[in-house]
C-alpha cells in the first residue's frame, strides 16, 4: 500500500504538468508580494493577502508530495532542503504568537525568501548558484589574501596621509574603508586620488599598485575560479543526467538483450530443424 501510494506520488511530482503549474505559483506569488509592499494599504491588499495564503497552501502540497515520493531522498538535496525550512517558518502565524514586534518582522522577511525558488526551478540559475557555492571555498581564501593587501596597505594609507587627509585615511577603518571604494572604482580618482596626488606629487606610487592588485588582478582571479566551478557543476550535473537515464533505461536494455539472445535460440533451432529434415529418409 505504501509503495503504490509513493510511486503515484512520485508520478504526479515528475510530470511537465505539475512542475509547470508550481512554477507559475511561484512566479505569480513573487509579483503579488512586490504588489504588496508597492501600496500596502489599497483595496486589493486582502486579495494578494488571500492569494498568498493560497501559494502558502500549494507550497505545503507540494513538500508533502515530495515527501511522499521521496521519503529520506528528499533531505539529500540542499534546494529541498532551503525549501522545506522556509516555507516551514513561513507556516508561523506571526499575528498569534505572543513574539515581538522585531521577531515578527523577521518572520515576514524570511517568509519573502520564497522567491529564491525561483532558483531551482530554472536549470541554468541553478547551475550558476551552485557554482556559486562550489566556488565559495576558492573565494574565501582570496578574500582573505585581498584583506591582507588591504590592511597593509590601510597601515602604509593612515600614516603618509592620515594628517593631510583625516576623512579618508585618519584611522586605520576610515583608511580600510576608503581602499574598498577605491578597490570598487567608485568615484577613486577624483575623489580620492587626485587631491590627495595634488597634495602629494607621488602618492600615485600608492594608488596605482592598489587599483591592480586589488581591483584588476583580484576580480580576474574570483571570475576564473567561477567560470572553473561553472564548467565543473555542469559537468557534474551531466553525468548526474546521464547516470538517471541509464539507471531508467537499464530495464529495456535488459529486455532488449534477453530478445537477441532468443532471436539467436530460434536460429539455432531452425538450423537444427533443417539439418534434421536433410537427414530424414525420402
Amino acid at each position: 500500500m505504501r509503495e503504490d501510494v509513493q510511486k503515484r506520488a512520485k508520478a504526479l511530482v515528475e510530470t511537465s504538468v505539475f512542475q509547470t503549474f508550481v512554477t507559475l505559483v511561484i512566479v505569480a506569488n513573487a509579483a503579488a508580494i512586490g504588489f504588496r509592499t508597492a501600496s500596502p494599504a489599497a483595496p486589493w491588499d486582502v486579495v494578494l493577502a488571500t492569494f498568498d495564503i493560497f501559494c502558502l497552501g500549494v507550497y505545503v502540497v507540494e513538500t508533502v508530495l515530495k515527501l511522499t515520493a521521496y521519503r529520506r531522498a528528499y533531505f539529500r538535496d540542499g534546494w529541498n532542503l532551503f525549501d522545506f525550512t522556509v516555507i516551514s517558518l513561513s507556516l508561523i502565524p506571526t499575528t498569534l504568537l505572543p513574539v515581538p514586534v522585531q521577531v515578527a518582522r523577521l518572520l515576514r522577511i524570511i517568509r519573502t525568501f520564497r522567491d529564491f525558488r525561483i532558483i531551482s526551478i530554472f536549470s541554468e540559475t541553478r547551475l550558476i548558484a551552485e557554482a556559486i557555492v562550489r566556488s565559495l571555498p576558492g573565494v574565501l581564501w582570496t578574500a582573505a589574501l585581498l584583506f591582507i593587501i588591504c590592511y597593509v596597505f590601510a597601515v602604509i594609507g593612515v600614516t603618509l596621509f592620515g594628517e593631510t587627509f583625516p576623512q579618508y585615511f585618519g584611522s586605520l577603518g576610515k583608511s580600510l574603508y576608503t581602499l574598498f571604494q577605491i578597490m570598487t572604482l567608485e568615484s577613486w580618482s577624483h575623489g580620492i586620488a587626485r587631491p590627495v596626488i595634488a597634495a602629494h606629487p607621488w602618492a600615485w606610487l600608492y594608488f596605482v599598485p592598489f587599483v591592480v592588485m586589488a581591483s584588476f588582478i583580484m576580480l580576474n582571479v574570483v571570475v576564473g575560479l567561477l567560470v572553473n566551478s561553472i564548467g565543473e557543476t555542469k559537468h557534474g550535473m551531466t553525468r548526474d543526467l546521464s547516470r538517471k537515464e541509464t539507471e531508467e533505461y537499464a530495464p529495456i536494455a535488459a529486455l532488449e538483450q534477453e530478445m537477441d539472445q532468443l532471436r539467436e535460440h530460434l536460429e539455432q533451432m531452425e538450423k537444427i530443424l533443417q539439418t534434421l529434415r536433410k537427414e530424414e529418409p525420402k
